[in-house]
């Protein structure tokens, strides 16, 4: 396999012939990354972490409390002492890449930087500590908490009500789409198709399957907006709503989207709003202004609660007051004395779609990221990622194909047109940004754009980051042209390079599992009882 140190290397065969073309990685440079294996394969027998107390209450005899359920030996869970356990999850830490480190130019995750007084609100102690099933009584300053969000997010998107509970994003659209089907049950026809743009997210036609209706494709024009003509064609009195991602997922703005609304709400359909970009549109217009009957929300994104492995996602739902009814159960009210209650006597709610009230904890972070910004804040991060999204375009647009011209927001999508010539793919320049000390754009979303290139930069990013990052596209698209192998055996510099992808989705290796000399290993430690059977402990026992 053709390595970076090669296609560096000098030509010794002539003087004057040129070496290839390769970048020059300003944000990187080579470092020491330390070697680590699995925590089972650091095993040993009688290795311990801990040492506990000699016991001051009657020792307990398992086998006698639990029968047949009383484990017997300790299985194959690993055996490492405290140093060991440190060191190599700090080691793996090491190899990790966060928002902490860099910019995420993940296209349609807005992977913004979570500020720090969120974690700090959400560690206060009388907050961390809350319980959900403490008494209404003690709890109204937690539920004071939801109530303030509640409203915030009310004001935000123009909406009448809101549910706090979905987990996520797609749990938010198949809340949404709860909503829609209980709202045309009512009026005695839940209809049965759903119509859903050729650039939506893939979870839009997912949810509108998963809610029992016929998913209908809705072709895009050539800007890459809804097709006025086609959906008026399209729309008739089976159809129950148009789910439709605003800005879309090429980061265009639906000019039309009145007019959208219009068609739909002639014949009796909602439009639902999929509200993963609305990172483009907070305190400069609201949904529920331009025709939005229902929307998600994603926490995770506009409103900075961390993504994946930092935290629980959050998917509000908001919708119009002739949806209101309809909102999963229970719903948050205030009392004339000004106190606060869960009202759970709400006869056609669609019922709880997640236990207890929601992530709580993201509730409190979004909460303090709204208070902090305030209305001008959350207007000015608005434009600043509008802008900083508009910049790479016009600094990227004269190296790599532009499919669509139309003016963009928060987000731009290029193609791999011009790199493709060359036998240079999207997942390629993808895995090459690796060796600059960028984590990848998204790859081949939305399929509407083929080979596409989606990049959010967000309202995080400085110019000196985003100009490292455009000067790293930028020389990336030079060795696509002149050196393309450096690109189609990226990435270099990483622990692990390429992956056999096909194999991997395939047959993937999700468990560990010991060889067979260490499964005779471990019968003969069991049998010489140097691991013995799990016993009553009397004292502690130093190893």
């Amino acid at each position: 396999m053709a390595t970076e140190s090669m296609a560096t290397s000098n030509s010794t065969a002539s003087e004057t012939k040129a070496s290839p073309f390769v970048g020059e990685r300003a944000k990187v440079s080579s470092h020491i990354s330390q070697n680590e294996g699995l925590i089972f394969e650091k095993s040993s027998p009688g290795k311990k972490a801990y040492r506990l107390a000699p016991l001051d209450v009657p020792a307990v005899d398992p086998q006698a409390l639990l029968g047949k359920q009383a484990r017997e030996d300790l299985g194959l869970l690993p055996e490492v002492s405290e140093i060991e356990i440190i060191r190599h999850f700090t080691r793996l830490s090491t190899w990790n890449y966060a928002i902490d480190l860099g910019m995420y130019p993940l296209g349609s995750c807005t992977m913004k930087y979570n500020p720090r007084v969120n974690e700090m609100v959400a560690r206060l102690e009388g907050i961390a500590d809350a319980h959900p099933y403490q008494p209404e009584s003690l709890s109204q300053g937690a539920m004071r908490v939801m109530w303030m969000l509640q409203e915030c997010l009310k004001e935000i998107t123009g909406m009448d009500a809101i549910t706090l509970q979905p987990a996520a994003g797609a749990h938010g659209e198949f809340t949404g789409i709860l909503l829609v089907r209980a709202y045309h049950q009512s009026n005695g026809n839940p209809r049965k198709k759903i119509l859903i743009p050729d650039s939506a997210h893939g979870t839009n036609p997912a949810t509108a399957a998963i809610c029992g209706y016929q998913v209908q494709n809705l072709k895009s024009n050539s800007h890459g907006m809804v097709d006025l003509a086609e959906l008026e064609h399209l729309v008739d009195e089976e159809t129950a709503a148009l789910m439709l991602t605003n800005p879309s997922t090429i980061g265009v703005f639906e000019s039309e989207i009145h007019k959208i609304a219009d068609v739909l709400h002639a014949k009796g359909a909602l439009l639902y709003m999929d509200g993963a970009n609305m990172n483009a549109l907070v305190g400069k217009t609201r949904p529920g202004d331009f025709g939005v009957d229902v929307m998600h929300l994603n926490l995770h994104k506009t409103f900075s609660t961390p993504h994946g492995g930092g935290g629980p996602g959050s998917g509000p739902v908001a919708c119009k007051k002739n949806l209101g009814p309809f909102l999963p159960t229970p719903v948050l009210v205030e009392k004339p004395d000004n106190t606060l209650t869960f009202n759970y006597d709400r006869p056609q709610s669609v019922g709880r779609v997640r236990m207890f009230y929601g992530n709580y904890g993201m509730f409190v972070r979004a909460l303090a990221y709204i208070l902090a910004n305030g209305p001008d804040g959350l207007r000015q991060t608005t434009e600043d990622a509008v802008l900083n999204a508009n910049y790479i375009r016009a600094k990227l647009e004269d190296v790599y194909e532009l499919p669509y011209k139309t003016p963009t927001l928060h987000e731009v999508v290029f193609s791999d047109r011009r790199q493709a010539r060359n036998g240079v793919k999207t997942g390629d320049i993808a895995k090459r940004l690796i060796d600059y000390g960028f984590h990848p754009y998204t790859t081949s979303f939305p399929m509407i754009v083929p080979g596409a290139l989606m990049i959010e930069p967000t309202e995080s990013e400085s110019k000196e980051e985003l100009d490292q990052f455009i000067d790293a596209m930028r020389q990336i698209a030079r060795e696509a042209e002149e050196n393309p192998e450096i690109i189609l055996h990226a990435p270099h510099a990483t622990r692990v390079s390429r992956m056999d992808e096909v194999s991997a989705a395939r047959k993937p290796v999700l468990r560990w599992k010991p060889n067979a000399d260490a499964e005779a290993a471990a019968s003969e430690i069991n049998a010489s009882s140097r691991n013995p059977p799990l016993v009553p402990a009397t004292a502690a026992k130093e190893y």
